[in-house]
């Protein structure tokens, strides 16, 4: 009967500590250079004097004056205020009063993208910049319109959450390609290193 051996394992000890951590060395260039980060982006525009005159925005409404002229950190108490009161126009459809916000020469960047993140996420109807003030206000209730639906409130609902299914997907889609495109050489270099340990392990065996 012919006696079994004892097969020897096969292994490359620089080989497998070099396919563990480079992967975690890449996902954790990634996560300090932000390449998983979505970014965003608003439509801005700063209408002309002509227009801003022809409509008296000035006279439209009764205004609540905001006033910044320092660093974010120290308008933080003014930034919620300003928060609940611009909410607080378009949840009761307010066509009297309105926020005019005033921006100092010392007013920084990071407040003014803050206090229009506030005007995109409270949905205030209008808002515009004219010289050093911001006017924003809300349209009056909209009259009911009685209308014929076609289809049920459940099919309407179904539709509705596979449109935004549909959207989410290509957006993830149009993501996937963006990095990829941006990150191809981390992958290709991290593909070489892998193929280089397998050549390195195979010709290390046949050697011994």
């Amino acid at each position: 009967m012919d006696k079994k051996l004892k097969r020897r394992k096969i292994f490359y000890v620089p080989g497998m500590i070099s396919l563990i951590f480079i992967p975690l060395m890449c996902f954790y260039y990634f996560y300090k250079i932000d390449a998983f980060k979505v970014y965003g982006s608003l439509e801005f525009g700063i209408p002309d004097k002509e227009d801003f005159e022809k409509y008296k925005v000035e006279d439209l409404r009764k205004y609540r004056t905001f006033s910044f002229n320092e660093k974010k950190s120290k308008h933080k108490q003014q930034l919620n205020e300003l928060r609940f009161f611009t909410r607080d126009l378009v949840k009761r459809f307010d066509s009297i009063n309105g926020a005019k916000i005033h921006f100092g020469s010392k007013t920084d960047y990071d407040t003014f993208v803050s206090i229009m993140d506030i005007m995109v996420e409270e949905k205030m109807p209008v808002w515009a910049l004219f010289s050093d003030n911001m006017y924003a206000f809300a349209h009056a209730k909209p009259k009911k319109k009685h209308g014929f639906i076609c289809g049920t409130m459940a099919s309407t609902r179904e539709n509705t959450l596979r449109m935004e299914e549909e959207n989410q997907k290509k957006e993830l889609h149009v993501f996937q390609v963006s990095f990829f495109k941006e990150q191809w050489i981390l992958f290709l270099g991290y593909l070489g290193i892998a193929l280089l340990n397998i050549f390195a392990l195979v010709k290390f065996n046949k050697n011994k």
